[in-house]
């Protein structure tokens, strides 16, 4: 990878990270204090802990916030261990809406996001109307880095080296799973991690064998924000954060026999 390849990577990835922080920043505002008081409030039966995570990270668009914040309510006695168990489950479900808005191809509608979303946060009097400026604005970005990350990373393709070291991913997914988990754990964000992927796979650089492993490395990764914030806690709240993990690391170990194990399955 040149130095000219490098920047644009990283310049992307600034992009994309930032307008996943600028519309993550608007839906918070636009949800208002009362979804720490609903997670809190409405996680008194599993299944209705699932739902709820699910939908906080969905709006929150961040699954580390919303098991930092279950953490949190944990230490305090404000949920037991058993609630957080499905709010976490429901976490990993929510952050999936995240991963399918980025594959959703949008960036031909990129600038006019920004477009609106600047001149809707700067020029609007209306807080609710800056915060919907704020999001589209994030939006808008987002999609231009993942578009800038694609481009910068198409010569990629035609790589000899990084051809043999994707194919490497392939045939030992533990590379790939522990690929995923550095990168996550890297940039703080396995949002982030996925659109690089995405960009990668867009760009025909990494098949799908080769992504698999390193998408699940990254759900991986990302308890690790979880288990810091764990430090220094009760037991509880520590055992809540261990959970997180485990329920991870599950979860990418069934993928990998199915993938790898069950002949053809998903298409491999």
């Amino acid at each position: 990878m040149g130095f000219d390849m490098a920047i644009g990577l990283l310049g992307g990835l600034g992009l994309f990270i930032y307008g996943m922080k600028q519309m993550s920043e608007g839906l918070q505002k636009t949800a208002g204090k009362r979804l720490r008081h609903f997670l809190a409030a409405m996680t008194s039966k599993p299944i209705m802990g699932v739902g709820v995570g699910a939908l906080v990270t969905s709006i929150i668009q961040s699954s580390s916030a919303t098991t930092v914040m279950v953490v949190g309510f944990v230490n305090a006695g404000l949920m037991t261990l058993f609630q957080s168990i499905g709010v976490i489950m429901g976490a990993n479900i929510g952050t999936t809406v995240t991963a399918q808005l980025i594959a959703f191809k949008l960036g031909d509608y990129a600038f006019h996001a920004i477009a609106i979303g600047a001149f809707t946060y700067l020029f609007s009097k209306s807080k609710k109307f800056q915060y919907i400026g704020q999001i589209l604005l994030g939006f808008g970005l987002l999609f231009l880095g993942l578009e800038t990350m694609g481009d910068t990373m198409a010569p990629l393709e035609n790589s000899p080296v990084f051809i043999d070291w994707m194919e490497n991913f392939s045939k030992y997914p533990i590379l790939g799973i522990l690929t995923g988990i550095i990168v996550t754990v890297a940039i703080q964000s396995s949002s982030a991690s996925f659109g690089i992927l995405l960009g990668l796979v867009t760009a025909g650089v990494i098949h799908y064998e080769a992504a698999i492993p390193i998408l699940l490395g990254s759900n991986i990764g990302t308890t690790v924000t979880a288990i810091l914030s764990a430090i220094g806690a009760s037991l509880t709240a520590k055992r809540a954060a261990a959970a997180h993990f485990l329920f991870n690391v599950l979860g990418a170990a069934i993928m990998i026999a199915f993938l790898y194990i069950i002949p053809n399955f998903g298409g491999c």
